[in-house]
């Protein structure tokens, strides 16, 4: 005979083999498909070119790198314009109301009560 946990009286009760061996409704893992990659791919086998290895996709690092290394007196954190400034104005705001928040819990904490 076979038992489970009963969900609503809390006591065991009888069972059918396959309830018993997957209680409240847990199946067995079915094994899942391995994910597709994520890295570019080459469009030429290392073996077949020596080695060199064309990638699909235009490479902008150095475009990148040219950009954030101008040296035009803004800093590195705000060189890409308005969404930059917007994050780091609202990072700054939320810092010092925190803080601000942090005092005032301090100093009525610090009060006795009447």
């Amino acid at each position: 005979m076979y038992y489970k946990l009963s969900g609503f009286t809390q006591r065991l009760t009888g069972s059918s083999p396959s309830t018993a061996y997957s209680p409240q409704g847990l199946k067995p893992a079915v094994p899942a498909e391995p994910p597709t990659m994520v890295f570019a791919t080459p469009t030429r086998v290392a073996s077949e070119s020596g080695y060199v290895v064309e990638y699909i996709g235009v490479n902008k690092v150095q475009d990148v790198q040219r950009h954030f290394q101008a040296l035009d007196g803004v800093p590195v954190h705000l060189k890409r314009g308005v969404p930059d400034k917007l994050l780091y104005r609202s990072t700054m705001a939320l810092t010092i109301g925190g803080a601000l928040y942090c005092l005032m819990a301090l100093y009525m904490a610090a009060q006795p009560r009447k």
